[in-house]
C-alpha cells in the first residue's frame, strides 16, 4: 500500500481543532447577523442641504409611505433626496447592498449622488474608491424622464470603471430605476407610481373560465384594436419631418388598411379559452412558467407586426409591451404562430401570434399596459427611419380587484431581493453582462474545453515531450495575458468568502453570474477538483501562478541557479497557506470587509486586476515574491497563497489518480522528485496531491525512454530477448508490456 505525505501528528491534531472550532463559530454566528435598516435620515444628518442642491438651506418632513426627504430652500421645496436601496435592489458582487444617495430637482434632473456604504472586494482592496464617488458624481444633470421614456437602455454617463465593470453596472442600473421609481412615487413629470410600496395593489379576479363570442370580447374591452390607415402612417411620417421618408409615402387608397391590429392578454381563463380554444389553451398552460404571462396578437393589413427580424436574431423588434417605467419585447422562444383565432365570429387574420413573456420581465397583467408598434420605412439601401404608435390595453373591470392599502408599508430592511421586480431586474441585468462579454467567454470555454481534452489523453500527449513543453508555455501565456490582464478574471480568496458570507445570509445566484468570466472559472474548479484537484487551476489556469512560471523559466534560461530547500524545511513551510486561510476565513464572518483588507497577502490584485498601477508598499511586495520565485520556483503557491490552501482541502475529494508511479519510483531513482517545481513528490517518490500542481513533467519522465530507469530497462531488456524488436515506447513492443508488468505503476491516492 502507498505511503501518504502528510503533516506530522501534532499538526494534523492542530488543524482538526481548528476547523472545528471554526464550523462552531460559523453556525453560531448567522444568529447573531442582522442586516443594516435603511439609513437616508442618518445620512442626511452629516450632509448640509446645499451640498446636494445650490442654494438649499435645510430638509423637510418625508411623505406618508415614500422614502424621500424633501430638498428646501426657504419654504420652497428644490429638491428631493433619497437611497437607491429604498427603491431598488443594490446588490453589488459582495452580496451586499451598494448605498448611494441621489438627488433630484423636481424636473425630474438628478441633482448629486453620493457612495454612502459598500462591501464590494474590488473597491475595498483594488480599485480606488475615488473611481467609483467620480463616476457616481457623473450622473449629475441626468434627465431621469428622458430615461423612463427610453427604458433606462441609454449607457452610463460616463466611462466603465475598469476592474470594476460589475459594481459599475450594478451602480449604473439601481440609480437609473431608483430614480425612475422616487420621480413616479412623486408624480414628477406625469409619471405614475407602479411600485407596490406606494401605490394601490391590483390584482386578477379569479372566473370560471365561461366562453365567449368575439363580439363580447370585443365589446367589453378584453380585445382591443389598433387600425391604421396608409393616410395615418404617411401623416405621421410627415410629422416626424424627416424629407426622405416623406418623399416615399404608401401608395394607394388614403383608407386603406395599412394595419388592422388587435390584442388580448391571456392571463383571464375566459378570454384565453374563448381565443384559443380549450386544447390550445391546456397546451398554454403547461409551457407557462410561474409569474409568466402570454399574450394574443392578431393582425392584417398590408404590414407585418412580427416582420422577419425574429428569424435572425431571436427577437420581435417592430413590437414591444411597455408598463409604466418597464418595457419588454418578445423572443421567438416564446413565440408560437396559431392559424386561427378560435372565437365565435372572429375575423379570418393574416398573422395570429401567441406570446409568452421573456425571462427577466417584469410584467402585472391586473395593471394598465401598452401595445407600441414600430413601423419602418426604407430611405436608402440600407437606411430606415420608424414612427411608433401604440394600443392602450386594460383588462375589463369585471376581471381587477383594486385594494387601497390604509398606510403604504416601509421599505423592507436591507432589502436584498425584496420582490419578484428586483429580481427580475437583476437577472436582467447579469444577461445584459454576459451578452456584453459573449466573445470573452467563447475563448475562455473554448481554452477549458482543449484543456480537459488535454488532461484527458494525457498519457499520449505527454509522450511528445517537445509538444507538452510548448503546449504549456503557449497555455501559461493566454492565462497571464487573456485571462489575466486583458479580461482580469483572477480567482481570489476574496471569491470564496463572498460565497460563504452568502450561504450564512441571504444567497442568490444572481449576484455571482454579474462576473461570467469569474463565474466560469469557478464553476470549472468546482469540476476539474473531482477529477484532478487543485492542480487543474494552479497549474494552468491562475494568472498569478503563470507570472510566477514564466519569470521562473526567464531566469533559468539566463542561467539563474535555482535554490532546492531542504526536504525536512519544506514540508513544515507546507501548513502556512493553509493556516492563513483559515484565519482568513474564521475572520471573514466577524467582518467581511477586514478579511479582504487582510487579504492582501495575495499579490492578484496589485500585478494582475490593476496591472501594477498601485502604491509602493504593494509593488514592493509583488516584486518580493517575484524576486523570490525567481530562485525558488513557485514560491508563494508553494508556502503562502491561501486560495491554494482552500482549493486544496475540497481536493481530497478527488475521485480518480491519473498521475502513474513505478514501484521504484523514490527508491532508487529520485528524478522526478528532484525535478517537480513545487517539490510535490516526497523522497519516497509518493505526489502529494494537495500540492501538485499537475504539470505533467513527471508523466513527461514517466515515459521517457532517456530519462526514466524503469523504461530504459525494459527497452534494455526488449534488445536483448528480441535484438531486432523495435525499441521505442511509442511502438509498445511485447517485451517493453512484460518490463512493464514486472513494474507495475502505481497512483497517488
Amino acid at each position: 500500500m502507498q505511503n501518504r505525505v502528510s503533516p506530522p501528528p501534532h499538526m494534523a491534531a492542530l488543524f482538526q481543532q481548528i476547523l472545528l472550532s471554526l464550523c462552531i463559530y460559523l453556525l453560531t454566528a448567522t444568529a447573531g447577523m442582522a442586516a443594516q435598516p435603511g439609513q437616508l435620515s442618518k445620512y442626511l444628518e452629516t450632509i448640509p442641504a446645499a451640498e446636494l442642491i445650490d442654494g438649499a438651506d435645510g430638509y423637510g418632513a418625508q411623505p406618508e409611505g415614500i422614502p424621500v426627504t424633501p430638498i428646501l430652500k426657504g419654504q420652497k421645496i428644490t429638491g428631493y433626496a433619497f437611497l437607491n436601496t429604498d427603491f431598488v435592489s443594490a446588490i453589488g458582487y459582495s452580496g451586499k447592498p451598494i448605498e448611494v444617495l441621489i438627488a433630484m430637482t423636481p424636473e425630474g434632473r438628478i441633482a448629486a449622488g453620493r457612495l454612502m456604504h459598500h462591501a464590494e472586494p474590488i473597491v475595498l482592496s483594488g480599485i480606488p474608491e475615488q473611481k467609483i464617488i467620480d463616476f457616481i458624481a457623473g450622473y449629475k444633470d441626468t434627465d431621469i424622464l428622458q430615461v423612463a421614456r427610453e427604458k433606462g437602455g441609454e449607457p452610463p454617463p460616463v466611462d466603465i470603471v475598469s476592474g470594476a465593470t460589475v459594481t459599475v453596472m450594478v451602480i449604473d442600473d439601481s440609480i437609473k430605476r431608483a430614480a425612475v421609481r422616487a420621480a413616479a412615487a412623486l408624480g414628477l413629470g406625469g409619471l405614475t407610481a407602479t411600485s407596490k410600496a406606494v401605490t394601490a395593489k391590483k390584482t386578477l379576479i379569479a372566473d370560471d373560465g365561461d366562453i365567449q363570442d368575439w363580439e363580447t370580447l370585443v365589446g367589453n374591452g378584453s380585445v382591443r384594436r389598433l387600425r391604421l390607415s396608409l393616410k395615418d402612417v404617411n401623416d405621421a411620417f410627415v410629422a416626424q419631418g424627416n424629407a426622405k421618408a416623406i418623399e416615399r409615402p404608401e401608395t394607394g387608397d388614403d383608407d386603406e388598411a395599412f394595419i388592422d391590429l388587435y390584442v388580448a392578454s391571456l392571463a383571464v381563463p375566459t378570454i384565453a379559452k374563448s381565443l384559443l380554444g380549450e386544447r390550445e389553451y391546456q397546451n398554454l398552460q403547461k409551457k407557462l412558467k410561474p409569474e409568466q404571462d402570454a399574450f394574443l396578437v392578431m393582425g392584417t393589413g398590408r404590414y407585418s407586426f412580427r416582420g422577419s427580424g425574429y428569424v435572425r436574431g431571436g427577437i420581435f423588434d417592430r413590437i414591444q409591451i411597455v408598463q409604466g417605467e418597464e418595457a419588454f419585447r418578445f423572443k421567438d422562444r416564446g413565440y408560437k404562430n396559431l392559424g386561427r383565432v378560435e372565437a365565435e365570429g372572429a375575423p379570418d387574420f393574416k398573422e395570429v401570434a401567441l406570446f409568452r413573456t421573456p425571462k427577466g420581465a417584469v410584467f402585472n397583467p391586473a395593471e394598465p399596459w401598452e401595445l407600441q408598434l414600430l413601423v419602418q420605412r426604407a430611405i436608402g439601401a440600407l437606411e430606415k427611419v420608424f414612427v411608433a404608435f401604440e394600443l392602450t390595453y386594460q383588462l375589463p373591470d369585471a376581471y381587477v380587484h383594486v385594494e387601497t392599502p390604509a398606510v403604504a408599508p416601509p421599505p423592507a430592511e436591507n432589502p436584498v431581493m425584496r420582490n419578484s421586480e428586483d429580481v427580475a431586474a437583476a437577472n436582467a441585468l447579469w444577461q445584459r453582462i454576459w451578452k456584453q462579454k459573449l466573445p470573452e467567454i467563447v475563448i475562455l470555454v473554448a481554452a477549458l474545453v482543449i484543456l480537459t481534452i488535454l488532461f484527458f489523453i494525457q498519457d499520449h500527449v505527454v509522450r511528445y515531450k517537445k509538444f507538452t513543453d510548448w503546449f504549456r508555455i503557449g497555455f501559461l501565456a493566454f492565462t497571464l495575458f487573456g485571462i489575466g490582464f486583458y479580461a482580469q478574471a483572477q480567482l481570489s480568496v476574496v471569491n470564496v468568502f463572498v460565497f460563504v458570507n452568502a450561504l450564512l445570509t441571504d444567497f442568490q445566484w444572481q449576484f455571482f453570474l454579474m462576473e461570467p468570466l469569474i463565474f466560469i472559472l469557478w464553476c470549472s474548479v468546482a469540476v476539474s477538483l473531482i477529477f484532478w484537484g487543485r492542480g487543474a487551476f494552479c497549474g494552468w489556469l491562475c494568472p498569478f501562478g503563470a507570472l510566477q512560471e514564466l519569470t521562473n523559466k526567464i531566469a533559468r534560461f539566463v542561467g539563474v541557479k535555482q535554490f532546492t530547500v531542504p526536504w525536512w524545511l519544506h514540508e513544515r513551510l507546507w501548513p502556512i497557506k493553509y493556516i492563513i486561510f483559515l484565519g482568513l476565513l474564521g475572520l471573514s464572518v466577524y467582518s467581511l470587509h477586514l478579511a479582504e483588507t487582510f487579504s492582501e497577502i495575495e499579490p492578484f490584485r496589485t500585478s494582475i486586476v490593476l496591472r501594477f498601477m498601485r502604491g509602493w508598499p504593494y509593488l514592493l511586495f509583488v516584486f518580493s515574491l517575484l524576486f523570490a520565485g525567481l530562485f525558488i520556483e513557485r514560491f508563494f503557491c508553494r508556502y503562502l497563497c491561501p486560495l491554494g490552501a482552500a482549493l486544496a482541502i475540497p481536493g481530497k475529494l478527488a475521485m480518480f489518480n491519473w498521475l502513474k508511479r513505478y514501484r521504484n519510483c523514490g527508491d532508487p531513482c529520485q528524478t522526478c522528485a528532484k525535478e517537480c517545481m513545487v517539490q510535490a513528490i516526497d523522497p519516497l517518490g509518493n505526489i502529494n496531491p494537495n500540492e501538485c500542481l499537475y504539470c505533467l513533467h513527471c508523466q513527461q519522465n514517466y515515459y521517457d525512454e532517456h530519462v526514466c530507469p524503469v523504461v530504459i530497462h525494459a527497452l534494455a531488456r526488449a534488445r536483448k530477448m528480441d535484438p531486432n524488436a523495435k525499441t521505442t515506447v511509442a511502438d509498445q513492443d511485447p517485451a517493453y508490456r512484460r518490463g512493464r508488468r514486472l513494474n507495475q505503476p502505481r497512483e497517488y491516492e
